[in-house]
């Protein structure tokens, strides 16, 4: 096809009827395929694989049975190649299938591209109308979006258009959805490739024997002493700043000069469009003693002639008020831009600000001083060595990063070796592990080898030459030159080494080596990454847990670094980081009994952390490490124990690794509290039976005075008493009716149609741990599933800004500030009869309640206070996905 044409070019089935899959379907495979046309209802299909899942080959017969002209939209030339590659081996004999095209100006039957080609090809025309006008000639009716989470912000506009537009069927295929990214980004995905309907479950690709059993561990390494002062100072200078902003007369003149508190009522509307802003000025001007006009509580909610205790003033608090006072706010302040300005420098001094963001609790800078600290090396060392005992020659570990680092390829001092990176890695293993000699470097500019693998080269590729040199710093080893003529057969050549175990430890860069390398041999990967997101950390551990032919016992370790910081006691950064990452990485548990989910919990890691408990714990990794035998054992028993993947709603769980404190913070200030009122009693019993004797001859003015110093501090502790009640009460609430709210959110659903599954054919399930409640849904579809889990964090986590509220009063009647507030989600949020449907079964299920629109006057009022006093505001916790092997 050489040409447009002017009617649509329709193609006959026969190019689809020809083509056959040509082996037997693995069990999970022919499961998911059985259900393919009831996911496709909606002419969308989105579908999670894992890396060793044949998702190339689930969506070349998707394909196949959708027999329409479509387009295969791949991220790189290499993965396009592979959709062709798959086509020919896998669905026809003897390659026997023409009518495909890798030239989107020339569709065929099937058209495989690359996303950066589609955008050229948009480009290349003048209007919009005319890019959509040349598919429509040609009759495309399918697009397909491989590994969709590559997609660049440029790319996005063409593939709407053309998927709108045309409304054409859109299969969407990725073994890492973007799950770390922007809430903006993160909808935006959603909405081109659609919501998930399928996920392949690594237990059942473990249990087929295309993923190896396997296990992630975490090295644990403290920073140096340096490291560790120059986080204390930071901290202290953060601490030192927000003290002297309290101090600071300009400052707190401009926040009692602001329009928000001089003209309230001329800018509500601009007050109610992110409230917050307006509720950091009154907490800043509160916690230096100011007195507020009792008008400005009545615009947050409150009720006149009514104590309002109101939040203290906390990092986030002033950062919210900084962002909103340095960026969002500052064209209205130009009377007091050369302070401004000022204090702008000032933060931009301390490294408080990053691309027009103000980060009051660190900055990038603190983050890179435990990512990247040198404590690491040692690790990877360790891990190295430990390996290599465990296995000998068998050891085939990989070890990535983020950076190459050339300056450190003629160092020879150990000492000198301060940072991440290939080289600094590669040195480091070399001058600690000197009896091995057996490491190589392979990245995209710099390969290099043990010098007795030059011979060994010549032999696996007799035709090619490669030009080196010896490393200054080590004669064993020598430097290979890389050409763009010899750079494809040496990466090939390089890998080859490694998997006959020439080479038993290969140090490169997450670039190369992440997706596209790849080498069954592996068994052992250190993520010795810290600038990639969750989706690259996922495609590097990919690499390691292909199963490999003729090689039926493998088992391998993924190795995680974690640098702990002294200064918190959660353990950090590098903590909270690896926590992010493992909520989508599905694994066995260290624990017994024995299960397979997401998240960091299945590694029962401690609650706080110090020298002595990290040595510990890494001398246990070791050891578990060490048992891979164990390791399959305990992925064989946690198999037999489900068949499905369910995600559940977590409760009250914001760490994983304080599950243990959350029940005892109750009862622990309860007890402090009582006792201490129980003693202040004892103390006035005492004053009145032994004092007034020994002070007969005082004046009566000191016992007076006595009783009421007692009375007030009772009165206080007494507060702090209901406080902890009423708080605690509130979380009980939740925790008691989280299935009651389940049956709300699920007939709801039901009654708007949302779900194709019979409602009686669903049950909920519930089960309560120490300080946390799990609830999840069975018998639905992984989409029900997806809606039902969604709307139930929005009821349970902090409110944000729904279009509608259910208000339930306390048992204190409307007197009290102390009231229930639950947010009606947003899928039944758009219409006011929908939130009244799910008002309803709230009713009928949980308990009375009114609702509240939002987009009012009166209704900001509400939201506003309902932010402030929601259970989750006050005692800081929140809920949390994961997904569990049942």
């Amino acid at each position: 096809m050489s040409s447009i044409h002017n009617t649509p070019k329709v193609i006959s089935n026969t190019p689809f009827e020809s083509l056959r899959f040509q082996f037997s379907w693995r069990n999970y495979q022919e499961k998911f395929l059985n259900h393919f046309e009831t996911h496709l209802n909606d002419n969308h299909l989105h579908v999670v694989a894992p890396p060793g899942s044949g998702k190339t080959i689930l969506g070349l017969e998707m394909l196949r049975r959708v027999q329409k002209k479509t387009i295969v939209f791949a991220p790189t030339l290499t993965i396009r190649n592979q959709w062709k590659d798959r086509l020919l081996t896998f669905f026809t004999e003897d390659n026997a299938f023409a009518d495909f095209s890798f030239d989107i100006k020339k569709p065929a039957a099937l058209t495989f591209v690359t996303y950066q080609s589609l955008h050229a090809f948009y480009k290349s025309f003048d209007t919009k109308e005319a890019f959509l006008a040349f598919f429509k000639t040609y009759g495309i009716e399918a697009i397909v979006l491989d590994e969709a989470h590559h997609l660049k912000n440029e790319w996005w506009k063409c593939l709407f258009a053309l998927k709108d537009a045309r409304k054409l069927t859109t299969i969407a295929l990725t073994a890492t959805p973007p799950i770390d990214s922007t809430d903006q980004e993160l909808s935006r995905y959603f909405e081109l490739c659609g919501p998930i309907d399928e996920e392949i479950a690594v237990p059942d690709l473990v249990k087929e024997g295309d993923l190896c059993p396997h296990q992630d561990f975490i090295h644990f390494s403290e920073p140096n002493q340096e490291e560790i002062e120059s986080i204390a100072s930071y901290r202290k200078k953060i601490a030192d700043f927000v003290t002297s902003l309290q101090q600071n007369e300009p400052f707190i003149a401009l926040l009692k000069s602001h329009r928000f508190l001089t003209n309230t009522d001329e800018v509500l509307e601009e007050i109610y469009k992110d409230p917050s802003c307006f509720s950091s000025i009154l907490i800043f001007l509160r916690s230096v003693g100011e007195i507020i006009d009792p008008y400005l509580f009545e615009v947050l909610g409150f009720e006149r002639n009514k104590k309002v205790n109101f939040p203290n003033l906390t990092y986030e608090w002033t950062e919210k008020l900084l962002q909103f006072i340095l960026f969002t706010d500052r064209e209205e302040l130009l009377a007091h831009e050369e302070f401004l300005q000022k204090l702008e420098n000032r933060l931009r001094k301390y490294g408080m600000i990053n691309q027009k963001r103000v980060s009051v609790f660190g900055n990038r800078k603190l983050y890179t001083t435990l990512a990247n600290s040198p404590s690491k090396l040692e690790s990877i060392v360790d891990i190295i060595q430990h390996e290599y005992r465990s296995l000998d020659t068998k050891l085939r570990a990989v070890i990535l990063t983020d950076y190459i680092r050339k300056e450190f390829l003629s160092y020879s001092h150990i000492d000198d070796v301060n940072q991440l990176g290939v080289l600094p890695i590669f040195q480091h293993v070399r001058t600690s592990l000197k009896r091995m000699n057996s490491i190589g470097v392979l990245s995209g500019t710099m390969v290099i080898i043990p010098k007795d693998c030059l011979l060994i080269l010549e032999e696996l590729n007799p035709n090619k030459k490669y030009s080196h040199t010896s490393l200054l710093c080590d004669d064993n080893y020598v430097s290979i030159s890389i050409t763009t003529k010899v750079k494809s057969d040496l990466v090939s050549d390089i890998t080859k080494l490694f998997e006959l175990g020439h080479i038993n430890v290969l140090v490169g860069t997450k670039s190369l080596l992440g997706e596209g390398w790849d080498s069954p041999a592996i068994n052992s990967l250190v993520l010795a990454s810290f600038v990639g997101s969750y989706v690259s950390s996922n495609q590097m551990r990919g690499r390691a847990i292909r199963s490999q032919e003729g090689n039926p016992t493998k088992v391998s370790n993924i190795w995680h670094l974690a640098c702990i910081d002294p200064t918190v006691d959660d353990g950090g950064s590098d903590i909270e980081m690896l926590e992010r990452r493992f909520h989508a990485f599905v694994g066995v548990s260290n624990t017994e009994p024995v299960y397979i989910s997401t998240g960091i919990g299945r590694l029962a890691l401690p609650a706080s952390f110090d020298r002595e408990i990290i040595q510990n714990i890494n001398e246990q990794t070791f050891a578990l490490a060490t048992n891979r035998k164990n390791i399959k054992t305990k992925w064989e028993t946690a198999i037999a124990k489900g068949n499905s993947l369910a995600t559940e709603i977590q409760y009250f769980t914001d760490n994983p690794r304080i599950e243990a404190k959350q029940k005892k913070i109750y009862h622990r200030d309860l007890v402090k509290y009582i006792s201490a009122e129980a003693s202040i009693g004892l103390a006035i019993v005492f004053s009145e039976i032994y004092l007034q004797s020994a002070f007969k001859m005082a004046q009566f003015g000191f016992l007076y005075f006595a009783y009421s110093v007692l009375s007030v501090i009772g009165i206080a502790v007494g507060f702090k008493i209901f406080n902890r009640i009423r708080a605690h009460a509130q979380s009980r609430f939740i925790h008691k009716n989280m299935n009651t709210i389940g049956e709300a959110v699920l007939l709801t659903l039901d009654r708007l149609g949302y779900l194709t599954t019979d409602v009686s054919e669903i049950e909920i399930r519930s089960e309560q741990f120490v300080g946390d409640t799990v609830c999840n849904i069975y018998g639905a579809t992984r989409v029900e599933s997806s809606l039902f889990v969604k709307a139930m964090e929005e009821i349970l986590n902090p409110i944000e800004n729904p279009r509608y509220l259910i208000e339930k009063s306390s048992i204190f009647g409307s007197t009290s500030d102390w009231q229930n507030y639950v947010t009606v989600p947003t899928i039944f949020g758009a219409k006011k009869k929908d939130a009244t449907v799910f008002l309803a079964y709230w009713k009928m299920y949980v308990s009375q309640g009114k609702l509240h629109f939002t987009r009012t006057v009166e209704g900001r009022k509400i939201l506003i206070k309902a932010r402030l006093f929601h259970v989750t505001n006050v005692l800081k916790k929140s809920t949390k996905k994961e997904v569990i092997w049942k």
